[in-house]
């Protein structure tokens, strides 16, 4: 079976995907393709969900926000938005699912903490259904 491709979408691919993001690399490793990006990227990753992500051992300091583009979705398996809603584009023949997440942005780190352990728990999930082992 070839690797499974994610792609976390976000308005502004500095809070919510790039946890998911790091979640996924962290606990899949090599086994899954990780991509995020934003229908309106920021211009930073939120420094709450940096330090939220830092205090359970996931650095994502040298990510960058990115533009979504139709490449990324066509080159993925499975796309997971979160809170950009018509933004994203839908192409035939991908998974879609929608996580309604609460957004990070101008949250302090002890608001980002309960967020970030909800995107852990659904990312144990999705490595499940795709019979992906966790590290």
């Amino acid at each position: 079976m070839s690797t499974p491709s994610i792609l976390f979408v976000c308005v502004h691919n500095a809070g919510r995907s790039q946890m998911a993001a790091g979640w996924l690399r962290h606990l899949a490793g090599d086994a899954v393709e990780v991509r995020s990006a934003g229908s309106v990227p920021g211009d930073q990753v939120n420094p709450a969900a940096v330090a939220a992500m830092a205090e359970v051992g996931i650095d994502i300091s040298d990510q960058r926000p990115k533009v979504l583009t139709t490449d990324a979705v066509e080159a993925s398996d499975v796309v997971i938005t979160m809170g950009c809603g018509d933004a994203c584009p839908v192409f035939p023949g991908k998974r879609y699912l929608d996580w309604a997440l609460t957004d990070p942005a101008g949250k302090g780190v002890e608001a980002v903490r309960p967020i970030r352990d909800e995107i852990e728990t659904r990312i144990r999930g999705l490595l499940s259904e795709l019979d992906v082992a966790a590290r």
